[in-house]
């Protein structure tokens, strides 16, 4: 790997830890990004040069940390300057000495809201890494600038990979993260851990955080790797935390079992040469059996509490029941796709979105059939959020190969395709469109329309 993409790939799994531990420092969280990349920019000039360090992510952090000293020094003489300005400028008028104590106590105060140079040390990283999440989750921003921010703080995305993850313009995200520091720096907003009520308030924001971050890391939107297990098992210990911090809170189970559950595969998900994995041609073997153990646990949790009073069971929790499925099933041929239909169902009913109808067609095609799927394809085909999604692209071009239409499969799973956001995802992709186009060729015809196909594509 070259010094640059290592340098990147570095960035990557540091980022999070380094800016949270600047932002607990410097009081800034904007301000911790900007050090932190100063850090970076640095790395990207060196070890071209100089070779990459033995501990390349202990040269980013010390790098990083000399900087936010020496900014933290020059601010805090800055401000004794002021400060000797003032005592000057009041010192005049001042009928007794009372008047310049004032004054100077006036500029010891603007002094003291510098941290000093001996606050940026060693320190463990703790839970400083949650603290920054509730930081970007905090209620002063708007819900959709929380998101976007965490995720590029916390996960360390792009703005390029936060916009494919919420099907929204780069643009439109990038103006949300600059947008949401200059908030959290004029509202003066504490790095740190709110009390049990005020965090209550910010879970929803932070579990839709945690589900983009594991979800990136379960299925990645760029780079060359498919599964990047650095974003998802981030993701998992923020969960374990806050789990933790509010162990009466539904949710919170609920998304630490969808978490755990869905790990559990990592293992079976990809190849000698990482290539995908479809879940039909897994080694259930492979799965971790006590992730999975974990999540079952979890989920357990998450039934008993959110089903205390009558109360509805929410997304994460439904999710999870879905992954639970497939979790207990021996071999894939012993999955019960009824099951999982009926749990989309009740998904769609309190989080309805067109990705939901997208899994819940597959499910369908497992259950019921091609004809009865397509359909349920055909509902969301004008759905301006799946233009440009490819795995939509990939279900309905099986489908359509199920249904004998060979042709139309090839043309649709090409497109899909140029979609795809990896290479291995745009391999796999064509690869299937050219089989569809060689049975078109050969005049091939469908399954039966009715038939409980163990070659359906769930991941």
């Amino acid at each position: 790997m070259d010094a640059r993409r290592t340098v990147e790939a570095v960035w990557r799994i540091e980022s999070p830890r380094l800016v949270a531990g600047l932002a607990r420092t410097l009081r800034d969280v904007g301000l911790a990004e900007d050090v932190a990349q100063e850090a970076f920019v640095a790395a990207l000039e060196q070890w071209p040069a100089h070779g990459v360090p033995d501990n390349p992510g202990g040269w980013l952090t010390t790098v990083a940390r000399r900087r936010a000293v020496d900014l933290v020094r020059r601010e805090r003489t800055r401000d004794e300057k002021y400060a000797r300005l003032a005592a000057d400028l009041v010192a005049p008028a001042a009928s007794t000495h009372g008047g310049a104590a004032r004054a100077a106590d006036g500029g010891a105060a603007l002094v003291g809201s510098v941290p000093a140079p001996d606050a940026v040390v060693d320190r463990p990283v703790d839970d400083d890494l949650l603290a920054l999440v509730l930081v970007a989750c905090h209620p002063v921003l708007p819900r959709e600038s929380r998101v976007a921010l965490t995720l590029r703080l916390v996960g360390g995305l792009t703005t390029d990979e936060i916009a494919r993850a919420f099907l929204v313009p780069s643009a439109t995200v990038g103006q949300r993260i600059s947008r949401a520091k200059r908030t959290l720096a004029e509202a003066r907003v504490a790095f740190e851990v709110p009390q049990a009520d005020e965090l209550r308030e910010r879970v929803p924001a932070v579990l839709e955080v945690l589900y983009v971050v594991f979800t990136e890391g379960y299925s990645a939107t760029s780079g060359d790797a498919w599964v990047r297990r650095d974003l998802a098992q981030d993701a998992m210990r923020l969960g374990r935390v806050l789990a933790g911090l509010l162990p009466g809170e539904p949710e919170v189970h609920g998304l630490l079992a969808l978490m755990e559950l869905q790990a559990s595969r990592f293992a079976a998900r990809t190849g000698p040469d990482g290539e995908p994995v479809l879940l039909e041609d897994q080694d259930r073997s492979r799965w971790d059996r006590l992730l999975v153990a974990r999540g079952l646990g979890a989920l357990d949790r998450a039934f008993a509490l959110g089903t205390r009073g009558g109360r509805v069971l929410g997304p994460y929790t439904l999710q999870a029941a879905i992954a639970a499925c497939h979790a207990r099933a021996a071999t894939f041929a012993d999955t019960d796709w009824d099951a999982i239909v009926a749990l989309y169902d009740a998904l769609a009913a309190v989080a309805p979105s067109p990705v939901v109808e997208l899994n819940r067609a597959v499910a369908v095609l497992m259950a019921d059939g091609p004809e009865r799927a397509l359909d349920v394809l055909d509902g969301v085909a004008d759905d301006p959020r799946l233009a440009r999604h490819h795995l939509y692209g990939a279900a309905r071009g099986d489908v359509l190969s199920r249904l004998g239409r060979h042709a139309e499969a090839a043309e649709v799973l090409e497109h899909a395709a140029g979609l795809a956001p990896t290479p291995h995802e745009r391999r796999l992709l064509l690869g299937r469109a050219a089989a569809a186009a060689e049975r078109a060729e050969t005049g091939a015809t469908g399954e039966p329309e009715r038939s409980r196909s163990r070659r359906a594509r769930p991941a």
